[in-house]
């Protein structure tokens, strides 16, 4: 309805009141604790369609982890505060906008940690993720984080500095069926966003920019190919693994 369109806008789309409210979560909830940056939290990232999605619910499921939910909307920036005073509804677990037969109700993990990263500069980011992990877990009373962000591929460095017994997890598929997975969801986006303005604004509310009017490459090509050849989605598929095990690689060494 028209009244969450408004509140999505303003708690995801104004950096200001993010700030803002994240300070009050600190203020109210947050204590620092030695052992967030020892724990062995699972980072999960990688090209959409590679199977992110299923390996964090699988992973959630053993119930060790803190997650965001889709009950946490669209309060990112104050988990702890919204869970005081949101009274928990119960809805029908629902296919989600991919039409991959993924289904999701609001006790669902997701990908809303992107808003935290669209939210501060790098200086912040460093100084605040712990913090920001740590609210998080407070949340829901667990030791160890579960993430999934297709973009923490650009943060491998940045994440295992501040958590070095983490795990980091990235999943690939076969390079030609992947390609047209991507390819075939790009072309799904923009039917959907060009129905409906509101999908298009909640995509770069989270930062999700991987499909759609408002996709942008994951990385730079040499080549000029447009989004709607196969050949685009195979030349990123490429660079994209070709530079995260790369990145791996050094992290290990």
């Amino acid at each position: 309805n028209n009244f969450q369109k408004i509140l999505h806008e303003l708690c995801l789309g104004k950096k200001f009141i993010k700030k803002s409210l994240y300070e009050i979560e600190k203020i109210i909830f947050y204590r620092k604790n030695d052992w967030v940056k020892s724990s062995n939290h699972v980072f999960i990232t990688g090209l959409p369609r590679s199977g992110t999605t299923a390996l964090l619910n699988f992973i959630y499921l053993s119930d060790q982890f803190s997650s965001f939910t889709y009950e946490d909307m669209p309060f990112i920036m104050a988990p702890n505060i919204y869970s005081k005073i949101y009274k928990k509804k119960e809805i029908i677990r629902t296919e989600r906008f991919h039409g991959d037969v993924i289904l999701f109700d609001l006790n669902s993990p997701e990908a809303f940690d992107e808003v935290f990263f669209l939210t501060f500069n790098n200086e912040e980011i460093k100084k605040e993720l712990v913090k920001f992990i740590s609210l998080i877990l407070k949340k829901n009373n667990k030791k160890r984080y579960l993430s999934k962000n297709n973009f923490n591929y650009k943060r491998i460095s940045l994440l295992s500095t501040n958590f070095p017994n983490s795990t980091y997890l990235i999943p690939f598929r076969d390079p030609i069926k992947h390609s047209y997975s991507l390819l075939s969801q790009h072309l799904r986006f923009l039917k959907i966003q060009k129905e409906n303005s509101f999908v298009l604004k909640y995509m770069n509310f989270l930062g999700h920019v991987e499909f759609g009017i408002n996709h942008k490459s994951w990385n730079i090509s040499k080549t000029n190919l447009k989004f709607s050849d196969i050949n685009y989605w195979l030349d990123q598929w490429f660079i994209f693994y070709s530079d995260s095990f790369a990145k791996m690689h050094k992290v290990k060494n």
